[in-house]
């Protein structure tokens, strides 16, 4: 079994890309989340990111932060912090115990953020019109950790309601599918 920072590396070989794809005046165009635009969801996903690396060496998180950080150099910081998640993720320990106060094992906090990155990063490449292929180590462990951890994100409005998966759907269009997107969603007037 491969670990979270190894499945992390992974996930941000492939969305590091897509980050670096994204044209600026692509920022306010709407994304597979209704309630985010490109902007928003860039904000989201270094929120997350920086959470995330807490996390991993059991510290405190805010996750109610609303900064705008997609100013100056952001697609270089993407690379750096996405680069700090997979180090965080590596220390000794990082897969131990119970971090920040859900009370949930560290491996599947560490799937949540593996889910963030991978399903954030085909969002983003929906968005802005390019391709994404996820890496298939990671396909393999979201697939059944995000389908065991469906209903609680549901009551907690982290996913949609589950959208029927196409049949013979890919194992990535059914995590897709199971956080409540549309696997063949694209732009308005595409």
């Amino acid at each position: 079994m491969k670990t979270i920072s190894e499945l992390l590396e992974g996930a941000a070989t492939q969305a590091v890309p897509v980050v670096r794809g994204i044209d600026d005046a692509q920022l306010a165009v709407g994304t597979p989340c209704s309630e985010y635009d490109v902007r928003a969801l860039l904000n989201h996903l270094f929120l997350v990111i920086g959470n995330f690396q807490a996390l991993a060496v059991k510290g405190s998180t805010d996750f109610s932060r609303t900064d705008d950080v997609v100013t100056g150099d952001w697609r270089g910081r993407f690379d750096d912090e996405t680069a700090l998640l997979v180090k965080a993720w590596a220390e000794p320990g990082a897969e131990e115990g119970a971090p920040g106060s859900m009370g949930i094992p560290a491996r599947t906090v560490g799937l949540m953020v593996l889910g963030d990155l991978t399903v954030h990063a085909w969002d983003l490449a929906r968005a802005t019109g390019q391709d994404f292929e996820p890496d298939p180590a990671v396909v393999a462990e979201l697939e059944p950790g995000l389908a065991a951890m469906a209903p609680q994100a549901r009551e907690m409005k982290v996913f949609g309601e589950p959208f029927p998966a196409p049949p013979g759907a890919t194992a990535f269009e059914r995590v897709l599918a199971v956080t409540g997107r549309d696997p063949g969603w694209r732009p308005s007037g595409r």
